[in-house]
């Protein structure tokens, strides 16, 4: 399968999910518990995973699997990341309005090319980073909301811990997907076996964070596994379907292609989002949409293209006889 078309089924998959999570709602409000989502969405994803490797074990030729604790102990890793990160998310919102702080989540673009380079020590051209840095610029002027809209000053008028935690946010971000590639690329071991072994730990920490809910809670509700489906709808379980089917196929590109394909897929998803939600749900469209469209798009041909159908090259002189 091409990366290409991988990129695009991840776009659209990507682009529905928060309209899906939209629909699911009932009059504003989540009837289940949004919190087991993201739970059985990595159970999903370690239950396929897990068949496809058995499929390949039963095989004429094995899988590569390296199972040494050490090797496997990595996988740990991008779990610890992301539940930093997502604590860091909500410390972020209590300082920041949610706008600036989508705003502020743009940066990733720019903090994955720059981990992209230091840690996988992928080189990138000087049109490649002024691409990156334009997509971060339209995805950012897409957002933007103008004057008769809200406050124009609302933007910088947040205490400065939230801006330094919107920074680490999303250098989080950022650091999660690069040393995710890092991992799927660093041995010839089976996607599937790496699979599995990112997803059990995904799994664990989020049954983790469950059971710290019902402590929180002091079990009012009871334990999370006898209202795991309470208020799922035909709905709900096509969003747990839609970000299981995204975590898989981004990490296929994390094994066979890279952090910034996904980078592209993801902006351009939010665009695709943004457009479906004027005819869904009647958002009006603004002149910061049309214009950040235009730059994204931009910003994919420089990225992607050859150089030579993007600048014309000087013809060489041929050497004049003495």
């Amino acid at each position: 399968m091409q990366w290409y078309l991988v990129a695009a089924l991840l776009t659209v998959l990507t682009s529905s999910q928060g309209i899906l999570t939209t629909l699911s709602q009932s009059n504003g409000k989540y009837k289940y518990d949004y919190a087991t989502i993201p739970f059985l969405a990595e159970l999903f994803k370690l239950s396929v995973s897990g068949f496809f490797l058995w499929k390949e074990c039963h095989s004429s030729s094995p899988p590569r699997m390296t199972k040494e604790w050490r090797s496997v102990r990595l996988y740990l890793v991008p779990s610890v990341i992301y539940l930093i990160h997502n604590n860091v998310q909500f410390a972020t919102l209590t300082y920041v309005d949610p706008s600036t702080y989508q705003i502020m989540g743009n940066l990733k673009i720019v903090t994955t090319g720059i981990l992209f380079r230091l840690v996988l020590k992928r080189k990138l051209s000087n049109l490649q980073w002024m691409a990156i840095v334009l997509l971060a610029v339209g995805t950012t002027t897409s957002q933007v909301k103008g004057c008769g809209d809200a406050p124009c000053d609302s933007l910088f008028s947040a205490p400065l811990q939230g801006y330094m935690l919107g920074i680490l946010s999303a250098c989080l971000s950022a650091l999660a997907g690069v040393y995710t590639e890092y991992l799927m690329k660093k041995n010839n071991d089976s996607l599937y076996w790496q699979n599995v072994q990112l997803y059990t730990f995904g799994v664990m920490f989020n049954m983790g964070w469950l059971i710290y809910g019902d402590f929180k809670a002091r079990f009012e509700l009871g334990p999370w596994w006898q209202r795991l489906f309470n208020g799922y709808s035909i709905t709900t379980w096509m969003v747990v379907f839609n970000l299981g089917s995204t975590g898989l196929l981004v990490s296929w590109l994390m094994k066979y292609s890279d952090n910034i394909v996904k980078v592209y897929s993801t902006s351009m998803a939010m665009l695709l989002t943004m457009v479906l939600s004027i005819y869904l749900f009647s958002v009006k469209a603004t002149i910061q949409l049309f214009l950040g469209i235009i730059i994204c798009i931009i910003s994919l041909q420089m990225y992607f293209m050859p150089v030579h159908m993007l600048v014309e090259l000087p013809q060489t002189l041929p050497v004049a006889s003495k």
